[in-house]
């Protein structure tokens, strides 16, 4: 097997990963996890109730 073989060969799997990994991106099931990961950045802050805002502001 030459270089051209192998270097089109690995081009393809590579394209080919690349697009199952867009895919698993962007499709449905992955959606809800996806929304709760990019909640999770806020789970660490106290949580305020109404009149403790009035009061800072």
């Amino acid at each position: 097997m030459d270089y051209a073989i192998s270097g089109s060969i690995y081009t393809v799997l590579v394209f080919v990963i690349f697009i199952g990994i867009v895919l698993w991106a962007y499709s449905k099931k992955s959606k809800a996890s996806f929304d709760e990961a990019e909640k999770l950045i806020f789970d660490d802050e106290p949580q305020q109730n109404k009149q403790e805002s009035k009061v800072d502001e």
